[in-house]
């Protein structure tokens, strides 16, 4: 394992410390619960919290700021933060509107996040609804999870539901466009290496010099199949026809186009990706009105990539270039 690092127990600590320290205009760290937190935060808005297992760098800690996140709870790499951690989260951006937590749909994650709300709501009387992103369609359950997971598609329930928090909606208001996000997004992905998690030491799975793992996870999951590595076109064709009929998206849809890369992947392969999939959408006489390349939802180092897309209409479209503000997306 060659990764710059001190020792992998802090490797979360370090990771948030650096990152307050790259950007104390846009975050401060509360270094106790490892919790990023928006810098002047506005207590007259929809306060929106999101987080989950380390890892997935940039997600989540990189989308706090304006017009996005208010708080993300870092837990360790792949595991859920603790219901203490996201308790004291929702004590931190406590807001007069309520607060929105926004989940990747993991058993761990679900169980300590609804956990926090209800604490929330007894202990101090704050009022906090839930959203559950499941956008992959790559499997109906795995390991992490019933039903299905939550990847790339979150970025996009962050950046709308921020978007329309800022504009000072109800909470009732912010949530309900989140969910209308969730109904219409999908994604899947595909690796082409494992990942290693610190401290472990070791690719999280095998993989030979000429395969890839079609339908991976977020965590390290092997995927649904493993097979021989193809061309860039072939491989888009291969998740376009899964992706497409999931929604379905249809003729004359308009849509946001996410490639993500999960850590280890060149730009340039993700700009051939998005090539070979644009082609494929225009085919299919679908509009992509935004188009966003890049490291979004990672994997730690692993080698591939995710394509999500997301139905949009006016309101969307709308909230989707609405300005923001984090270390990691800027409108």
């Amino acid at each position: 394992m060659k990764k710059i690092i001190n020792n992998p127990e802090n490797v979360v600590k370090e990771m948030c410390e650096g990152l307050e320290a790259a950007y104390p205009d846009i975050v401060s760290l509360n270094e106790k619960y490892n919790i990023v937190v928006r810098k002047n935060f506005d207590d007259g808005k929809v306060s929106l919290i999101s987080g989950g297992g380390s890892g997935h760098e940039p997600s989540h800690a990189g989308f706090v700021g304006k017009g996005m996140l208010d708080a993300a709870v870092c837990g360790d790499i792949f595991a859920s933060p603790s219901t203490i951690q996201v308790y004291n989260a929702i004590l931190a951006v406590q807001s007069k509107k309520g607060t929105l937590l926004i989940i990747k749909n993991y058993t761990g994650d679900r169980m300590n996040f609804d956990a926090a709300a209800e604490m929330a709501l007894e202990d101090d009387e704050i009022e906090v609804e839930r959203v559950y992103v499941n956008d992959d369609v790559a499997v109906r359950d795995s390991t992490f999870t019933a039903g299905r997971r939550g990847v790339a598609g979150t970025v996009f329930v962050h950046k709308i539901a921020g978007a329309l928090a800022e504009e000072s909606a109800s909470l009732k208001e912010v949530k309900a466009v989140a969910a209308k996000v969730i109904g219409n997004v999908k994604s899947l992905g595909f690796a082409l290496t494992s990942c290693t998690v610190p401290a472990m030491g070791v690719p999280t799975f095998d993989i030979n010099e000429g395969e890839m793992e079609f339908g991976v996870g977020i965590h390290g999951e092997p995927g649904v199949a493993r097979e021989k590595i193809t061309a860039a076109d072939e491989i888009a064709q291969k998740i376009m026809a899964r992706i497409i009929p999931a929604l379905p998206y249809r003729s004359n849809d308009e849509v946001s186009l996410m490639i993500n890369g999960l850590g280890g992947t060149p730009l340039q392969e993700l700009f051939i990706l998005n090539r070979a999939v644009r082609k494929i959408l225009d085919e299919n006489s679908i509009h992509v009105y935004k188009t966003m390349v890049g490291n979004y939802m990672t994997s730690i180092d692993m080698a591939g990539a995710s394509v999500t897309l997301l139905k949009l209409d006016s309101e969307l479209k709308r909230l989707l270039i609405a300005p923001a503000s984090t270390p990691s997306l800027k409108v």
